[in-house]
């Protein structure tokens, strides 16, 4: 999809210049968002993605410690284990387990690690898994975590810089995984949308050297096939649901007929993704999903599902700041006054400003501009701007659409009542202001409160949150959460079309993993016949 259609500012550029003249004449001022068994080969990922894409992936329960799982191995599940252990550190034996004394299979080791590197847009982070053999697939026990900055994007021309940002995170990998399984621990390095958008030639450099430095330097196993790759848009989100429904216990295979599984949303730097599973009226004629690339069928501990998804590359956060911002400063070149370099930016907070580098989508060249939210900030002009960026009137050529053209079946409809559950910088940016005690589902109206009172600067600050120090620093130095919440908000009330009462659910662990897309992605991988490197 091209860059018109895909952001759709130019498209607007007549209706801005008329929108923004209201937002600045109205607005206030001073002056003027494993199948059931296993496959041939580790390097054959269990998602073979060909749309429509048929996927089979194994039951992944962890084993019952109080009841064996297999009567032929009776004798070799432990009945009175130790306590469970939730991380490295409370791990008694790192090359046992607590759950069975002997592995299901001979030929498999009793434990197995594994390790899943996300290359995200703006940092890698690495997910070191442990796994134990008793049962028929690998079952999942606990992570170890650890993140840098920047991302692989980054090293755009320096491929060797971008292989190496990864060490530090390698090097935790040969602290934590036992000597003698290091090289029969697989390894996958998957990027997301950073490298994406960086696209041609500059990509596969740096996904070469990734691959080199690997082999070079370090003892785990690398995949052959899909061991360093930029991965689906919506593999990722599919992940991400499994990680997440396979942790809230949704999808195992003792879970009880007729339980809805959660919609999951994740929100990245470059990109953002919806993953849900619609449900039809079928007393209505063709009412089912559309056929295309966002029709996932999956197979999952042994039962069915039609899912949708969609990746929006270009919706994520950081870009979504950069469109805004690009918007702002073509819009203000219509009545600027004063500096020359000086705009006037209703989506960062009163009072506060911020230096940001324009670049110019036709010539490529690049300019530093002083952002000021002064007076004109506010949820409201801030939301006029951002409905722009959404293109939310693109044209729909398969209907319902949510916004940009993109066909979704209605929410409302077919997922009425169901979990939503939002993943990645939706956590990062509402948690802290959410009073630390609540576990409670939150309205999709109280992020827009929370957006208005953000936007109204530092003495709304300190009325809401002014005893805690930290966040106050926070928001002091992050002019854009206005920006932030405002787009948050669009992308589901505008986007999604999420009713503004219904509620959501944030999350970043459960039982101290890492929500996302990874453990989905790496169970995939650990099902498969077992390769140890020469």
């Amino acid at each position: 999809m091209d860059g018109m259609r895909r952001f759709g500012w130019k498209k607007f550029a007549i209706a801005a210049v008329v929108l923004l003249g209201f937002v600045w004449v109205l607005g206030p001022r001073k002056e003027d968002v494993i199948p059931e068994k296993y496959i041939p080969s580790i390097a054959e990922p269990y998602f073979s993605y060909n749309p429509p894409s048929h996927t089979t992936l194994p039951p992944p329960n962890r084993p019952q410690p109080t009841s064996p799982q297999h009567p032929s191995n009776d004798e070799d599940i432990v009945s009175n284990p130790k306590p469970r252990p939730t991380s490295y550190e409370t791990d008694p034996d790192h090359y046992k387990t607590v759950y069975c004394t002997k592995p299901f299979k001979p030929d498999l080791p009793l434990v197995q690690y594994a390790l899943m590197i996300d290359a995200g847009s703006t940092g890698s982070r690495i997910h070191i898994y442990k796994f134990n053999n008793c049962g028929a697939s690998p079952s999942y026990e606990y992570e170890v975590f650890k993140q840098t900055k920047p991302g692989l994007s980054k090293f755009e021309k320096n491929p060797l810089g971008a292989a190496m940002s990864l060490d530090i995170l390698l090097d935790e990998a040969v602290k934590v995984v036992p000597q003698a399984l290091q090289k029969c621990t697989p390894v996958a390095v998957k990027a997301t949308a950073g490298l994406r958008l960086l696209g041609g030639p500059e990509s596969e450099e740096i996904l070469e050297a990734v691959r080199h430095r690997l082999h070079e330097k370090y003892p785990f196993n690398l995949q052959e096939k899909d061991g360093v790759v930029i991965m689906d848009g919506s593999d990722e989100g599919v992940y991400a649901w499994i990680t997440a429904n396979y942790l809230l216990k949704t999808i195992r295979a003792d879970t009880p007929e007729g339980t809805t599984p959660y919609a999951v949303l994740d929100l990245g730097g470059a990109s953002t993704q919806i993953v849900f599973e619609p449900t039809f009226d079928m007393s209505k004629p063709d009412n089912t999903l559309e056929e295309g690339e966002h029709k996932y069928d999956l197979k999952f501990s042994g039962k069915d599902y039609v899912l949708y998804q969609h990746s929006y590359l270009g919706y994520g956060l950081m870009k979504a700041r950069e469109h805004v911002h690009r918007l702002v400063e073509f819009m203000g070149s219509f009545h600027k006054v004063g500096a020359k370099d000086i705009v006037g930016n209703p989506c960062l907070a009163r009072g506060t400003k911020r230096e940001v580098t324009i670049k110019d989508e036709s010539t490529g060249q690049e300019k530093n501009v002083t952002m000021v939210g002064e007076d004109i900030g506010g949820f409201d002009s801030c939301n006029r701007v951002i409905e722009l960026v959404m293109a939310k009137d693109s044209i729909c050529e398969v209907k319902p659409c949510s916004f940009n053209g993109v066909y979704q079946p209605s929410l409302l409809e077919t997922f009425p009542k169901g979990n939503i559950l939002l993943l990645s910088y939706f956590y990062d940016r509402l948690r802290p202001l959410i009073p630390s005690t609540s576990t409670s589902p939150i309205h999709i109206s109280t992020i827009a409160t929370l957006a208005k009172q953000v936007c109204l600067g530092k003495p709304e600050w300190e009325k809401h949150w002014g005893d805690d120090h930290e966040l106050m620093k926070e928001l002091e130095g992050r002019p854009e959460w206005c920006l932030d919440l405002t787009f948050m908000h669009a992308l589901l009330r505008l986007g999604y079309e999420f009713g503004s009462e219904r509620t959501v659910e944030i999350g970043k662990q459960i039982e101290g993993t890492e929500l996302g897309w990874c453990l989905g992605a790496t169970i995939a991988m650990v099902g498969a016949d077992l390769k140890c490197r020469v």
